[in-house]
């Protein structure tokens, strides 16, 4: 796992931050999928998911709930993915763990249907199976 000192996700701007509490903060995306597109942190440098407190992900939802508020807020978005991507193989670019919130929006896309499942683009559509 990458040092501290160089991960963008320790080193965040006062004014990048959205909400926070305290085991957790979110900022928008700097690379959004939709408009609204968040990431919520733990504020200690941990890579997975799974090596978070019991404590620490409790404190993650809790603020994913008030950013989808915010977002439902100001945004009016239509749904919602929740993404995490956990390791390399998974697509995980950053090394400390993040919680994606992309905000949906009627005709953001062709056909919706699969959210997540388009990661493995042949499987996605398995209304379309025998």
């Amino acid at each position: 796992m990458p040092e501290k000192n160089a991960c963008p996700f320790c080193s965040l701007d006062p004014d990048e931050i959205l909400l926070e509490n305290d085991h957790a903060v979110a900022f928008y995306d700097r690379f959004p999928v939709t408009p609204g597109h968040a990431l919520v942190v733990p504020r200690r440098h941990v890579g997975s998911f799974f090596e978070v407190t019991g404590e620490e992900q409790a404190a993650l939802w809790e603020l994913l709930g008030r950013v989808r508020e915010h977002l439902i807020a100001n945004r009016s978005p239509d749904a919602f993915n929740v993404g995490i991507n956990d390791g390399v193989a998974a697509g995980q670019t950053v090394m400390h763990l993040h919680i994606h919130l992309i905000p949906r929006y009627l005709g953001d896309t062709e056909d919706p249907r699969g959210g997540v499942r388009w990661i493995m683009p042949v499987k996605a559509p398995y209304w379309k199976k025998g």
